[in-house]
């Protein structure tokens, strides 16, 4: 047996705090309200909670922009609450998993308010600042959020970057000064025995504007090993960075235990299969397979031992995982089951965003003023000053904004899906009549119990935390891969389309571990699926 991790069996549930549960009928959801559903979570099996963040913040960004790293925004509750939280989900083996944003503070936080009053302010070199280039900024780095990366600030006649919204600046990480006070914060959070953290766009700290080097920047690893050693690496958790542009080879920097960064990363390569090439995610197509399998495959073998995989379909910044790249409708279940069985049977630490075990699929709007996110109000804006039109802009966000997947999770068929008892802060997608948990505990068969027993499988069988992958040839539709540890094979089979395939199978069955197939013949190597079908079988020994 490999020297093991916890969070290499474990399974990560995110939850989206404003979306979870709301205990007080504000239309918001909060900590109390997510204790409350400490026993659900339990009864899936998941034993790390990752929580957007709870901090301080005027939430220009939803929490990522946050005034106070230790404060609870009110709406959220406090810090007893929090306390209560860590305390309440440890009894039930669950570690919490802090949302963490160094990159940029909000611009309402004490040391942007210091920074921005004069050039000489103490606090000033905490932001990056420039002067313009006469009427225009410092360069023409763009942001995330659309338009200039520099804001120009009347009072000090200077540009400071913000790589997001104007009112998230960024943290100038050169500044050591910085460093200290960032370590300092989340060791206060690390003594209250949070599990970890997960980094919010950690790859971009490193950054050098000037030289428009924004991601996996020169001096990035070195920040990343002083902060390890000087935070996190003291204690038993896990840590995983957002990096929108690693690569396997980049992965393996940040991952590799011997470097002493963090457990894992994220990586979006898989994300790109529906997106156009060279455009933005706005510009969708329908997803490539063969791609996904190619992607899937590549980092399954070529992180080896010397970096850890996360195994994710969705999250709070993209769009349900069955309405992208399943079927809604009659298919909904089954192919959110499929999805499952494929992504929670390879090597790496899967997680789950909330709502997604119960087959939840994509919220839909009819105009802009449904819409609460910043990137798809801003993408608009600017899409239609070119040209789009209304319907054009409206099915992007349908299709690809992250309010898609941030309303509030459906507990029942009751008024506002058991949410809340006033009115929500964003609206209750309309098929929560047929799609709620209460449902789903109530069905043996239901997708809840998929996700359960896959999570059941991992903690049990070394053989799904340690086995090789091996990518098999298979019909362009078809994703079929073996597992081997020990002198055991589990091959993988699913069929990622409503069209019917056939898969020969490379020997016969010894047996059936998780199908949503109603029935496999055990004797028969030619496998005919219907779609989505999918399956995990142990093969005889050679």
């Amino acid at each position: 047996m490999k020297q093991a991790h916890w969070w290499q069996s474990a399974i990560v549930y995110q939850i989206y705090p404003r979306s979870f549960q709301d205990s007080n009928g504000d239309g918001i959801g909060d900590l109390p309200g997510i204790i409350s559903r400490l026993d659900y979570l339990a009864e899936l099996g998941i034993e790390a909670l990752w929580l957007s963040p709870v901090y301080a913040s005027p939430n220009d960004d939803n929490g990522y922009d946050i005034s106070d790293y230790r404060a609870i925004m009110p709406e959220f509750g406090t810090m007893a609450d929090m306390d209560k939280l860590i305390v309440e989900a440890k009894k039930r083996n669950i570690r919490l998993i802090m949302d963490l944003v160094v990159n940029h503070t909000s611009d309402e936080h004490p040391w942007f308010q210091a920074a921005q009053k004069s050039k000489d302010n103490p606090y000033r070199d905490y932001y990056i600042w420039a002067d313009g280039q006469g009427d225009l900024p410092p360069n023409d780095l763009t942001s995330v959020f659309s338009g200039s990366a520099w804001e120009y600030q009347a009072a000090t006649e200077q540009y400071y970057l913000h790589m997001f919204s104007k009112k998230q600046p960024d943290l100038n990480w050169k500044n050591p000064q910085v460093r200290v006070e960032i370590y300092d914060m989340m060791n206060f959070w690390l003594a209250k025995g949070i599990g970890g953290f997960r980094l919010d766009v950690i790859d971009q700290i490193g950054k050098e504007p000037f030289r428009k080097i924004i991601n996996n920047g020169p001096q990035l690893h070195a920040y990343l090993q002083e902060m390890n050693r000087e935070t996190f690496g003291k204690y038993d958790v896990m840590t995983v960075g957002e990096t929108w542009g690693a690569t396997p080879e980049i992965a393996k920097l940040y991952s590799n235990p011997k470097r002493h960064e963090f457990s894992m990363v994220f990586q979006f390569e898989t994300m790109e299969v529906d997106q156009v090439p060279g455009k933005e995610k706005w510009d969708s197509r329908p997803f490539d397979v063969p791609q996904l399998k190619n992607i899937l495959a590549k980092w399954q073998t070529t992180l080896g031992d010397e970096g850890w995989n996360s195994l994710f379909w969705n999250n709070h910044d993209l769009p349900r995982v069955i309405s992208r790249f399943g079927a809604e409708g009659i298919l909904r279940e089954k192919s959110g089951k499929c999805l499952a069985i494929l992504l929670h049977l390879m090597k790496g630490t899967p997680y789950i965003y909330q709502g997604e075990e119960i087959g939840m699929v994509n919220r839909q709007v009819n105009s802009l003023a449904e819409v609460a996110d910043i990137e798809s109000l801003n993408m608009a804006q600017e899409r239609l000053a070119r040209g789009f039109t209304m319907a054009e802009v409206l099915a992007m966000i349908n299709r690809m904004g992250r309010d898609t997947a941030r309303s509030p999770f459906l507990w029942n068929d009751q008024l506002q899906a058991g949410f809340t008892t006033g009115t929500p802060w964003l609206s209750i997608t309309q098929d929560y009549l047929t799609i709620n948990a209460q449902r789903a505990l109530e069905q043996p068969d239901s997708i809840f119990y998929t996700y359960q027993q896959l999570i059941a499988l991992r903690k049990a069988w070394p053989l799904v935390v340690w086995g090789d992958f091996t990518l098999l040839a298979s019909a362009p539709n078809v994703f079929a891969y073996e597992r081997s540890y020990q002198g055991e094979t589990l091959l993988i089979v699913a069929n990622l389309s409503k069209e019917a395939a056939v898969f020969t199978l490379p020997r016969a069955v010894e047996r059936v571990v998780i199908t949503n197939r109603s029935a496999l013949n055990d004797h028969q190597l030619e496998l005919h699926l219907a779609p989505y079908d999918a399956l995990a079988v142990v093969l005889e020994p050679v």
